[in-house]
């Protein structure tokens, strides 16, 4: 792991054009409801099944809801044989980011399709 990029620093390089792959790793239900514009989402859980698709990135900044788990997801990343790109943890995590959120509808199979 390379340390903690600030939400400022991250916003930097998205707005310069050079966006890092960005790895939101909650769960499916949490990154619907919002997540920051172009991030991946591989649940922590599914991370090691799913690192490989990560091979080959220069640099990749992983996100959770307050800094702390992506930092545990940055380190794995890193721990896998292989895998030389820069890995950073979005310091605050999303609590922090004060960018621009995308988001999704959810919904479940409990509930209704129409509010009313």
């Amino acid at each position: 792991m390379d340390g903690e990029i600030t939400p400022s620093e991250l916003e930097t390089l998205l707005e310069a054009g050079e966006p890092p792959v960005l790895v939101d790793i909650r769960n499916p239900m949490e990154f619907r409801r919002e997540h920051i514009p172009h991030s991946r989402n591989i649940p922590f859980g599914t991370l090691p099944q799913e690192v490989e698709q990560l091979r080959g990135a220069d640099h990749v900044v992983t996100i959770c809801p307050h800094g702390q788990a992506s930092v545990q997801a940055a380190r794995l990343i890193t721990s896998f044989e292989g895998f030389d790109g820069r890995v950073e943890s979005l310091e605050h995590g999303l609590s922090g980011w004060e960018g621009p959120l995308e988001s999704g509808s959810v919904v479940s199979e409990d509930s209704p399709e129409a509010p009313f």
